[in-house]
């Protein structure tokens, strides 16, 4: 087989390992926040990041629930990162937004943060800080979910069928199960344009 062959397949594999009860999970949780008037605030860096920026647009406009991502404001995070470091960067954020027991923080990360090997600490503080509010977590993330998946209160672990593939095959899949959940009958509220023609 080709590597486009082997690719295809590979994705074929992660999306028959998809957990379906965690996405259920997801939309029941999402359904609450938003019956109670709360927000989604996305965090993510890298992939994570743009996947977070597109998901706010789907989760407003299809979803009706108010969203917002870490990184969109770029002054501002250059500036919370210039004075008080990329450590603190997201936690500082979500104080700014006055994150409070009705909202949810959703996780778009590869390894979900480790604090051991120092990576993704902003994304732990953020979550440490997270739970102190009371505010759900949720995530979708790779590897075997780290930080993220040992403090969300639902989680969905891309699963890996070669170990050379996790970036890709996460990132990807963070936007298969979110477009999943944003087109869900219970979650869309407005129709998508396209298919909305006729």
């Amino acid at each position: 087989m080709t590597y486009i062959d082997n690719y295809l397949n590979e994705v074929s594999q992660v999306a028959g390992q998809i957990d379906q009860s965690a996405v259920d999970k997801i939309i029941k949780l999402l359904l609450r926040i938003r019956k109670s008037g709360g927000r989604l605030f996305f965090l993510g860096v890298g992939g994570g990041a743009g996947n977070a920026t597109h998901a706010v647009n789907d989760f407003r406009k299809i979803c009706g629930i108010e969203s917002y991502s870490s990184c969109d404001n770029v002054s501002e995070l250059t500036a919370r990162i210039n004075d008080d470091g990329w450590e603190s960067v997201f936690t500082e954020w979500l104080k700014g937004c006055r994150l409070n027991k009705n909202d949810g923080v959703f996780v778009f990360s590869v390894g979900g943060g480790d604090e051991k090997n120092n990576i993704s600490v902003n994304l732990i503080r953020a979550l440490q800080y997270s739970r102190t509010t009371g505010a759900k977590i949720l995530g979708i993330v790779g590897r075997d979910g780290g930080f993220t998946r040992q403090v969300a209160d639902v989680c969905i672990v891309v699963p890996i069928v070669n170990i050379n593939a996790i970036t890709p095959h996460t990132e990807e899949f963070q936007s298969v199960v979110w477009h999943l959940i944003v087109s869900h009958p219970k979650m869309r509220l407005s129709e998508m344009k396209w298919e909305s023609v006729k």
